[in-house]
């Protein structure tokens, strides 16, 4: 049937002109490659050109970018800072116990750091290690150097809101002074104090003393809350549980562990009336342990924020990922005291024997990075000039000596004299800095023959009494013991003759004339190109007679989480309780600010 449309009408057939179509297509096709040719392959160098080009543009595009980038970050250090944030809670581990809160009691680590918080005293060590004022406005000293007049500031408050003036500082004098009050606090026996007026005291002493001022940093207690109070009976009095002071933090309240009896929590809050400005923290926290275990423990359970008092060995088991240590040398000497008196350690031979078998590199090594050797009875850097030199470690001498002495070698490798073993009773307190240092050390001694019959006390143990039963009496040959020198050089305490009685604290019971002479004299001499001499003179004579054997400064280690604006770079802290001289400006954490043109 033929196509129709719609209409019915019929479609006319569409004929394909093959040749034509053929010839068509020839011709397009022919077009194609003269185009292809002309505009694709004969530019194609062109569009590689244009490529590299491209290429090079980005790649300047790119640095033009980054160096802008840089450039603004490089201005931004110029006008932008990090600043601490204020307010928060900062809870500090600290080695206990409290016993009591009253500074004149003051012995362990958190009862010190707690009288540091609470109370003010007339001069503090700044984060240099230098005397500043505190409560003290202005001191001078009259010519013959016996008097000192201390001015204080008139805008200082207690707690309560009471001024605090002159007869303050006096009433704590006379408490310290005062034997039936039983203050840890001593050397003030020979020393008046007068109030002058309300803000001048007046202290006079007998003689001259070039290092009283670093005497004026006792805390000052309330006269108008213990002044009614017998000082028999201050010690036990409320205000040791519930202090009233002058400094930075005010007493809230203890909280006692329900765990441990021995640890407690003390809550302290920021001074808004504080004379030196605001603290950033708003809430300051000591909380309170009974020994290092139990603080790196707290500090992985994020019980604290910080903590003190752990030793060099400790800080290995603090996660360093989440906690910055700041290690920080202090005023302070690990020594090996020795007995002089002793039945064996009497023959300075025998001393120097002990001093040469004694390698305190290979000690100051096994510590942290930081812990400086010590070879005399001050600090680094507290004498200049020619300041004599500790002998070096000779293990082959030490031996020469021992023989010479007679004491021969044993089949069991331990020397032996008339039948009798060459075998030290040795003390060590209760620290694993202690007893990790005394552990290389017995073996050192071992390997010129020497042996030691070991025991560990605990002075916090009352059982032990180590007090009575150990110190005073002298009852050891070697005592491995930490001696607090301070800021000032004078070490009369330690190694003058008439400190080695029962109650005094020269435990090797050295005694010496010219090392005599030099202590009395230098501590009385005001300038300090003198002062250094006799403490050279008695530093050469202390080297010969080897009372002790000088092992390493010690350190102050501090943990605090890294967020935290915590401590400065100050390179030497006269002890531990120093590291709140800069508490104002401690922080829980830190912002980026615009800094004050």
């Amino acid at each position: 049937m033929a196509d129709e449309n719609l209409d019915g009408q019929r479609r006319p057939k569409l004929k394909l002109n093959k040749k034509k179509i053929t010839k068509q297509l020839k011709k397009v096709e022919g077009a194609t490659v003269r185009h292809a040719h002309k505009f694709i392959i004969k530019r194609w160098s062109n569009v590689r050109e244009v490529q590299t080009k491209v290429l090079l543009w980005i790649i300047v595009m790119a640095f033009l970018i980054l160096s802008t980038g840089l450039q603004l970050m490089w201005f931004q250090k110029g006008y932008l800072t990090s600043a601490p944030v204020a307010g928060g809670t900062y809870a500090e581990a600290v080695l206990g116990p409290v016993n009591t809160l009253n500074p004149l009691f003051a012995e362990t680590s958190a009862e010190q750091s707690a009288s540091y918080l609470l109370f003010s005293s007339l001069l503090r060590y700044d984060t240099t290690g230098n005397l500043n004022n505190d409560l003290a406005s202005s001191i001078s000293i009259n010519d013959a150097h016996t008097v000192f007049t201390v001015s204080l500031r008139r805008d200082v408050k207690w707690h309560d809101g009471k001024p605090l003036t002159s007869k303050d500082v006096v009433f704590t004098v006379g408490l310290i002074k005062n034997s039936a009050v039983r203050s840890t606090i001593t050397g003030w026996s020979n020393i008046s104090v007068k109030a002058v007026d309300d803000h001048t005291v007046e202290f006079a002493l007998p003689s001259v003393y070039a290092a009283f001022e670093h005497a004026l940093t006792f805390s000052i207690l309330p006269e108008h809350i213990l002044g009614k109070v017998a000082p028999s009976n201050i010690r036990e009095n409320n205000f040791s549980q519930n202090p009233v002071g002058s400094g930075p933090f005010r007493f809230k309240f203890t909280q006692n562990s329900t765990s441990d009896p021995d640890d407690k929590i003390i809550y302290l809050s920021r001074n808004s009336d504080y004379y030196n400005g605001l603290a950033n923290i708003l809430q300051f926290q000591l909380d309170v342990y009974d020994n290092t275990d139990e603080i790196i423990s707290a500090l992985s359970s994020n019980e604290v924020n910080a903590a003190a008092d752990l030793s060099p060995i400790d800080i290995a088991k603090v996660d360093s990922q989440r906690y910055s240590v700041a290690v920080r040398p202090i005023q302070s000497g690990v020594y090996a005291i020795i007995n002089a008196r002793s039945e064996i350690m009497n023959n300075v031979d025998l001393r120097h024997a002990l001093r040469l078998a004694t390698d305190t590199s290979a000690i100051v090594s096994s510590l942290p990075k930081g812990t400086k050797a010590l070879g005399l009875p001050f600090t680094d850097g507290q004498l200049t000039g020619d300041v004599p030199v500790a002998p070096s470690y000779n293990l082959a001498q030490a031996q020469q000596i021992l023989n010479d002495s007679g004491w021969a070698v044993g089949d069991n490798g331990v020397r032996q004299k008339d039948g009798k073993a060459l075998k030290l009773s040795a003390v060590v307190i209760k620290d694993s800095e202690f007893e990790h240092t005394f552990d290389i050390l017995s073996k050192q001694w071992l390997k010129a023959g020497i042996s030691v019959d070991l025991q560990i006390v605990d002075p916090n143990d009352a059982s032990q009494n180590v007090i009575q039963n150990i110190l005073q009496p002298r009852t050891f040959d070697i005592l491995l013991y930490r001696l607090n020198i301070g800021a000032d050089p004078d070490v009369y305490a330690y190694w003058d003759s008439s400190q080695a009685t029962a109650q005094g604290l020269n435990f090797s019971n050295y005694s010496n004339t010219i090392s005599d002479d030099a202590l009395a004299s230098a501590r009385s001499r005001i300038g300090s190109s003198l002062r250094n001499a006799k403490y050279i003179t008695f530093a050469k004579q202390w080297l010969y007679d080897t009372p002790a054997i000088a092992l390493y400064q010690s350190t102050s280690q501090y943990v605090y989480r890294r967020s935290m604006d915590i401590l400065d770079s100050s390179p030497v802290l006269v002890s531990a309780i120093d590291r709140y001289s800069n508490v104002l400006t401690w922080s829980v954490g830190s912002r980026t600010v615009y800094k004050t043109p």
